[in-house]
């Protein structure tokens, strides 16, 4: 007859083993299951042609991450998948989206889609759903209107703090006299709106200002003004598409103005391509990063970016995407994915990306300078500040 103590010991044994045949697998399922990210991006659409830069972007850090096994999920590693839909450049359409992203396909995190009015359409979901996800590609003076708490914006290209340093880098090089073009989207003609009164302020008499809609295919008619005005530098504040068409009609009428600056565009490689290297040499633009050895991983960066894409990252949006994507996977690497916590500590923590350190004082990014490239010898270089410069600038000599 079996002792009562052998009787026990052989229960407490087999609960033990069932809860092992239970719990464990749970555990080892959880490790396996990949952790769905999701995010719009405008494929189709008037801005399709601005995105691929920020997409591929999220493709190549994906790509890296499962690499290596997988994203730190607090100490777990988990390989990544994404769940994306086109916003068709519609930022209605876009918080429709991430809406469903969080209701519907129930991802574990979010990353943004391209563009100010698009991260500033979704804010109020991430506020209700207290969802929070890493801004990138936006900038606006309205960022600081934006409730901290759910979305930070790392760009350092606002349009008051852009107004400042382009006025300060013009003045350094002894400009005199300014045209002011402005595609009347919001972000440029932001721009416009605080960079006049710096120029006037400074000194830099403006020749010139003028305005004009996001579909424009013909620019001849403002271009001949800016040519009779004959101003020491051109300030074309344009998006992707009117970039490309500003630039191959200044070549077209002769533009002597030796400073040429363009807002958004020639920091993407697709800029070069379509105006070709001569166009684009000398050529000034928005952009805070670079490929330099004192920022940590921005090297690697750029040499994983080339080889994947065979082109150059964008000097903006691709570092953005990227400095986004560091700052979340440091977060969730430390708190898993409470959301709660991954919130504490965006909010609070200093974070080392390819653009040097990043710190956020409610949505903004406060340590990184507001700085501009330039285009020379077909690779982008900083120009402005000095402090971070990486060469000097340089007037452009011809189209």
């Amino acid at each position: 007859m079996q002792s009562p103590t052998w009787n026990r010991r052989l229960v407490m044994s087999s609960i033990a083993a069932l809860a092992a045949m239970v719990f464990a697998p749970s555990t080892f399922a959880q490790a396996d299951k990949p952790i769905r990210i999701g995010y719009s991006m405008a494929r189709t659409g008037m801005l399709a042609n601005a995105t691929p830069s920020q997409n591929n972007t999220y493709e190549l850090w994906k790509e890296q991450v499962n690499a290596r096994g997988g994203m730190d999920v607090g100490g777990t590693k988990r390989k990544v998948e994404f769940v994306t839909y086109d916003d068709q450049s519609k930022p209605e359409q876009a918080v429709r989206i991430y809406e469903k992203l969080i209701t519907d396909d129930k991802v574990d995190l979010l990353l943004a889609p391209w563009g100010t009015p698009f991260q500033i359409a979704v804010a109020p979901v991430l506020e209700k759903f207290k969802f929070p996800m890493v801004g990138n590609t936006a900038a606006s003076v309205s960022l600081r209107q934006v409730k901290p708490g759910y979305i930070w914006f790392p760009t350092s290209a606002i349009p008051d703090r852009i107004g400042v340093e382009l006025t300060a880098m013009l003045k350094a090089n002894n400009v005199k006299s300014a045209v002011v073009l402005a595609n009347v989207l919001p972000f440029t003609k932001e721009i416009k709106n605080y960079l006049e009164p710096e120029l006037k302020k400074a000194g830099i008499e403006i020749k010139l200002s003028t305005e004009y809609p996001p579909d424009i295919k013909d620019m001849t008619s403002i271009l001949t003004q800016v040519k009779q005005a004959n101003p020491d530098a051109v300030l074309a504040l344009a998006y992707p598409g009117d970039s490309v068409l500003y630039a191959k009609q200044a070549k077209e009428l002769g533009l002597a103005s030796p400073v040429q600056f363009i807002a958004i565009g020639p920091s993407d490689a697709f800029f070069a391509k379509a105006v070709g290297p001569t166009v684009a040499e000398g050529v000034i633009t928005i952009a805070h990063w670079s490929p330099r050895p004192e920022w940590k991983g921005s090297q690697a960066f750029y040499d994983a970016y080339v080889k994947k894409f065979g082109e150059d990252p964008d000097y903006l949006n691709s570092a953005l995407a990227w400095m986004s994507l560091e700052i979340l996977e440091t977060a969730v690497a430390k708190d898993g994915l409470d959301k709660a916590k991954i919130r504490e500590t965006i909010s609070k923590d200093t974070f080392d990306t390819i653009n040097g350190k990043v710190k956020f004082d409610g949505v903004q990014n406060v340590i990184t300078p507001t700085a501009f490239v330039q285009t020379q010898k077909g690779k982008l270089q900083i120009v402005w500040p000095k402090s971070i410069a990486t060469g000097q600038y340089e007037a452009k000599k011809s189209w």
